[in-house]
């Protein structure tokens, strides 16, 4: 279709009392900032510069130790339990703690990451779900 052709469509329209917008004028000009706004600061990064004293830091910075709980929380008392030979039921866990079953479910998959350890999961024979620390 031509703009000729697309011109005599919209005339015809505009005959019979239609309302047609015009065609919108292409910009010409791209977006421009204020006047007087500052301009960006495009100056190399330097070892010396805050930005690069910072990355500098962060490298140097020592990796955390593994958290141990407190002796007393419900977080060391099922890590306790777990460690054992046998390890320790899912309802063991719940009932030492006093939390529902997903929150102890929760408390080891955060414990893996947070504590260190490797922590396995498998059903005894009477199909309950016990938890031990792997070796």
């Amino acid at each position: 279709m031509t703009h000729a052709e697309s011109t005599d469509k919209a005339a015809a329209v505009a005959e019979q009392g239609a309302n047609v917008a015009p065609e919108p004028a292409p910009s010409k000009k791209g977006a421009s900032r204020k006047k007087g706004a500052p301009r960006a600061n495009k100056t190399a990064k330097t070892p010396g510069s805050k930005k690069g004293a910072k990355a500098a830091k962060k490298a140097t910075k020592p990796k955390r130790k593994a958290a141990a709980p407190r002796a007393e929380s419900k977080g060391a008392k099922i890590l306790d339990m777990i460690r054992r030979a046998k390890g320790a039921t899912l309802a063991e866990i719940m009932k030492a703690a006093e939390w529902q079953a997903h929150s102890v479910r929760g408390f080891i998959s955060t414990a893996q990451k947070k504590h260190r350890v490797k922590i396995e999961s498998s059903k005894n024979d009477s199909g309950d779900r016990v938890y031990r620390i792997a070796k």
